[in-house]
């Protein structure tokens, strides 16, 4: 989808809420890029770490358009930044994965050292990588990394932190999103048509000045709007 079709989707009226884990470097091309920095937090993701970003192009990118690893370089610095949650008006909990059985309280995730390489296991892992699942406490992700977590789990962490969603990304929903445990979470997708091959939708969440909340879905843009397509292979990651 192109950036002027994706501001479409959203409504200058609203008060926005947009949240986001790059998929790969924040782009600055283009004036409007940053309209309302404030309206943006960029949120860690489990890509956004040096070792995945080897792995998935990103290196080789870096080094293919400006001839050495200096911009790779100074993107995962700033990887290291990156906020691992937000709240939203105490109501709502973004993270890109989900949750950890070492973090019971927001305040906990808020005394993590972040400015690190993501690590292989622990709090700051299980944020990145974990996924809820149709089971009863705690499970072994099938990922390798992160945890899978149940209804019971999902509640014990919104009731104890006195928060009405979990809203979260990294895995592929067909229909853009996908509510699970009494809307109590959200999984929200937004890369249409992942891989240009999954033939998915893909959605944004708009939250108003009552938090009552819009999903937003949206189609790929024509391939003569996203330009010519890459002959690289894409990854198999989220699917």
């Amino acid at each position: 989808m192109s950036d002027i079709d994706l501001k479409r989707v959203g409504t200058k009226r609203s008060r926005l809420r947009f949240w986001t884990a790059m998929a790969g470097p924040g782009g600055t091309e283009g004036q409007d890029d940053v309209r309302y920095p404030d309206r943006i937090t960029l949120i860690r993701g489990n890509h956004e770490s040096r070792q995945i970003t080897q792995v998935y192009g990103f290196y080789d990118e870096c080094l293919r358009k400006y001839g050495s690893v200096n911009v790779w370089r100074y993107c995962t610095d700033v990887f290291d930044y990156l906020s691992l949650s937000a709240v939203i008006d105490n109501s709502i909990f973004a993270v890109h994965g989900g949750l950890s059985p070492t973090i019971s309280t927001l305040d906990q995730i808020r005394t993590i050292d972040r400015k690190q390489e993501v690590p292989h296991d622990g709090a700051m892992c299980d944020l990145l990588w974990s996924d809820p699942e149709d089971i009863e406490g705690w499970g072994l992700s099938p990922r390798g990394a992160g945890f899978l977590f149940g209804a019971d789990v999902c509640r014990a962490f919104t009731d104890a932190n006195k928060i009405d969603l979990i809203c979260r990304a990294h895995q592929l929903v067909m229909d853009g999103y996908k509510t699970m445990f009494n809307d109590k979470l959200v999984t929200v997708w937004s890369a249409p048509n992942y891989c240009y091959r999954c033939g998915n939708v893909a959605a944004i969440m708009e939250v108003d000045e009552h938090l009552g909340k819009n999903y937003k879905v949206f189609e790929a843009a024509p391939q003569e709007v996203r330009g010519i397509q890459s002959k690289r292979a894409a990854p198999d990651y989220f699917l």
